[in-house]
C-alpha cells in the first residue's frame, strides 16, 4: 500500500509521506511559534476593539485579560477569512513579503498605541459617571503585557487541539480512507474538548466552589446573634434551628432595624417584624423546607400582620438588607418576611449550575406561603408582596405564569436586577410597547408592570393609571446581570442601539464577539461599584416599595430620610 507525502519543506515527495516527527526539532519549533500574516491583522483589530467602553470601568489586569482573549479570537478569524479566500481562489497559501510584515509591524503598533489611548480616556469617563476615583497606574501599563500572555496561552491551546486532531485523524487514517479520518477525528476531539471543559473542569470548579462555600455556611459572620426572640427563626420556640440556618440566614434573623430605630424613623407605635428563613441544612428538599418555614411563620404569627412578604434569596441565600429594612420602615414593623436558602454558591455560579434549584425555591415558597394566606378569611389576610433580587427574582418570577398572575395572586412585587434570561421579564419587555426603549420599557401601558433605573426620578408611563396589584423591576442600564445574553455574540441588542442610560457611556457600540466577552468580563464585578450602578441596588429600595405599599403618612422628606438610615446600614 503506497501512501502519499511531503518533504520537510511541506512539498511532495513522491508517494511517501515524511512524518512531521522527522523534521529537525528546530523548524518544528519554528511551526510551533508560527504567526500568519491575515491572523496577526485580525488579532490586532480586535485587540484593539477591546478597548471601547462597556458597562462597567476596567482595571488593567481585567482589561488585559479582555484583550488576550479577543486577540486570541481575531486571530482565529483571521486565519479562517483567510482560508476561505484561498477556497475561492483556488490557491494554496503563500508567504507573505517581507514588505507586508513592515506594514503590519508599523501599523500594528500605531493602531494598538492609538486605541489604548482611547481606551484610558473612555475608562476615565466611566468612572466619572460612576463617581470612582480609584486608578492603579501600574497595572493599566502592564495591561499589554497581560493580554501578550493571554494570546499566547490560548493560542497553545488551540494549537494544542489542533495537534491532537491531525494525530487522531493519522492514526484514522490506518483503517480507514482519509476524508473519514478527518470527519472523525474532528468529531473525537471535538468531544474529548467538550467533556474535558464541561466535565472535568466544569465540574471541578463547581465541586472546589461547593466545598468553599458549603465550609462557609456552618460559620457565622462576626457580631451575630441568635435571636432571643420568638419572632425570628432560630429564636426561641422556632422550629428552624439556628445551627441549620447557614451563613447567610443566621445573618437575615440576627440583624434588621430595632423597634427603637423604627419607633423613631416613624415617631409613633411600631411592631417587631417578623423574619423566617429555612436554611439548606434545615430540611432535605425545597419543598420540605418551604414548608417548614411556612410552619415557622404561623407560630410567629406572621399571617396576622398586616404586610407579608415573600423573599427569593440569591444562590448563596443573601437576602438584601436593604430590601428587607426599607419594608420594615415604611411599615412600622408591621410585617413578616419569609426566606429559604437553595444554595451555597454566589449568584454568579448558581447561574451555571443552580437555575433549576433557583425555580423550586421561588415555586415552591410562594406556593407554601399561599396555601395557608388563600384559606384566611378575605377580611384577616395580610397584604401579600413578592420580592427578589438578581437570581431571587428569577426564582420569584417561576410561581408565576405572567402579568395577571401577579396581579390576581399578589399585592405588590419588587424585583431588582433581573438577569437577562429571566421569563416573564424576557416576556414583558420583548413585548413592550411601541416606542418605549428597553433600558425602561412599557409594557400595556403599565397597567400592571412597571420598569425603573431610576424609582426617584419617576417610573413611566408617569400619565398612565396604576390601579390594583403593582409590580415593579429596578433595573440599572449599567448592571451587565440585566443585559448579558449569549445573543450578544453576533445579534446588537436594543438597548446598545438606543439612547444609553444614564450611566453608560454614548461611546459604548455592539462589536460582534467582542461586545459578548465584554459584558461577561463585567460580571463578577458587578457589585464592585457604588450604590446605584451596576448590580449594585440600595436606597432604590425605599423609593421603589414606597411606590408599591403607598404608606397615606409617608412625606418625601421621610423617604430621604429613610434612604440616609438604609444607606449608612448598607
Amino acid at each position: 500500500m503506497q501512501a502519499s507525502g511531503r518533504s520537510a519543506r511541506g512539498e511532495p515527495v513522491g508517494n511517501v509521506e515524511v512524518d512531521e516527527s522527522d523534521a529537525p526539532r528546530s523548524q518544528r519549533r519554528r511551526s510551533a511559534l508560527h504567526l500568519t500574516l491575515p491572523g496577526c491583522w485580525g488579532a490586532v483589530l480586535f485587540a484593539c476593539l477591546s478597548f471601547t467602553p462597556s458597562l462597567l470601568p476596567r482595571g488593567g489586569l481585567l482589561q488585559g485579560m479582555i484583550c488576550g482573549i479577543t486577540a486570541a479570537i481575531g486571530y482565529g478569524l483571521g486565519v479562517l477569512l483567510a482560508f476561505v479566500w484561498r477556497a475561492f481562489a483556488d490557491r494554496p497559501p503563500r508567504p507573505p513579503k517581507a514588505t507586508s510584515w513592515w506594514i503590519f509591524g508599523v501599523g500594528g503598533v500605531v493602531l494598538f498605541a492609538v486605541f489604548f489611548g482611547l481606551g484610558q480616556y473612555w475608562q476615565h469617563e466611566i468612572r466619572s459617571l460612576m463617581g470612582i476615583s480609584d486608578y492603579n497606574l501600574v497595572l493599566t501599563i502592564l495591561s499589554p503585557v497581560v493580554a501578550a500572555v493571554m494570546f499566547a496561552l490560548l493560542l497553545a491551546i488551540g494549537r494544542g487541539i489542533r495537534g491532537l486532531y491531525r494525530w487522531a485523524a493519522k492514526t484514522l487514517d490506518r483503517w480507514i480512507g482519509q476524508r473519514a479520518a478527518n470527519v472523525v477525528g474532528w468529531v473525537l476531539v471535538a468531544g474529548l474538548v467538550y467533556a474535558v471543559v464541561s466535565g472535568v473542569l466544569l465540574a471541578g470548579f463547581i465541586e472546589a466552589a461547593n466545598t468553599a462555600f458549603s465550609a462557609r455556611d456552618t460559620r457565622t459572620e462576626e457580631g451575630v446573634q441568635q435571636p432571643t426572640t420568638a419572632l425570628r427563626s432560630g429564636g426561641p420556640d422556632s422550629v428552624v434551628p439556628w445551627d441549620s440556618l447557614g451563613w447567610q440566614g443566621r445573618i437575615f434573623v440576627g440583624q434588621g432595624p430595632s423597634t427603637e430605630q423604627l419607633g423613631r424613623f416613624a415617631e409613633g407605635p411600631v411592631l417587631e417584624p417578623i423574619r423566617i428563613y429555612g436554611g439548606l441544612a434545615s430540611s432535605e428538599d425545597t419543598e420540605e423546607r418551604a414548608a417548614l418555614a411556612v410552619e415557622d411563620l404561623t407560630r410567629a404569627g406572621g399571617f396576622e400582620r398586616e404586610n407579608l412578604v415573600v423573599v427569593t434569596t440569591t444562590g448563596s441565600g443573601w437576602v438584601d438588607p436593604a430590601l428587607v429594612d426599607s419594608v420594615e420602615y415604611l411599615t412600622g414593623g408591621d410585617v413578616a418576611t419569609v426566606a429559604i436558602q437553595y444554595s451555597y454558591l454566589p449568584s454568579w455560579i448558581s447561574y451555571l449550575v443552580d437555575q433549576s434549584k433557583a425555580r423550586e425555591a421561588g415555586r415552591d415558597l410562594f406556593d407554601a406561603v399561599y396555601d395557608v394566606w388563600s384559606k384566611l378569611p378575605q377580611d384577616a389576610r395580610p397584604r401579600l408582596l413578592v420580592a427578589g433580587e438578581s437570581l431571587g427574582s428569577f426564582g420569584g418570577e417561576t410561581a408565576f405564569s405572567g402579568e395577571y398572575d401577579l396581579r390576581n395572586r399578589t399585592a405588590g412585587t419588587v424585583f431588582a436586577g433581573p438577569p437577562n434570561f429571566n421569563v416573564l421579564f424576557r416576556e414583558f419587555s420583548d413585548h413592550r410597547d411601541d416606542g418605549s426603549p428597553e433600558i425602561e420599557p412599557v409594557f400595556r401601558d403599565g397597567r400592571t408592570v412597571r420598569f425603573t433605573n431610576d424609582p426617584q426620578a419617576g417610573i413611566p408611563p408617569a400619565d398612565s393609571p396604576w390601579e390594583g396589584s403593582r409590580v415593579l423591576y429596578l433595573m440599572h442600564p449599567s448592571d451587565p446581570i440585566v443585559w448579558w445574553s449569549p445573543r450578544l455574540i453576533t445579534r446588537e441588542p436594543d438597548w446598545i442601539g438606543e439612547a444609553p442610560g444614564r450611566d453608560v457611556l454614548e461611546d459604548m457600540v455592539w462589536i460582534p464577539f467582542v461586545t459578548f466577552w465584554q459584558i461577561t468580563a463585567d460580571l463578577p464585578f458587578s457589585t464592585g461599584v457604588p450604590a446605584g450602578h451596576g448590580h449594585k441596588y440600595s436606597t432604590e429600595y425605599v423609593d421603589a416599595w414606597a411606590v408599591v405599599l403607598q404608606p397615606s403618612d409617608v412625606t418625601t422628606e421621610d423617604l430621604d430620610s429613610l434612604k440616609s438610615i438604609v444607606g449608612e446600614e448598607e
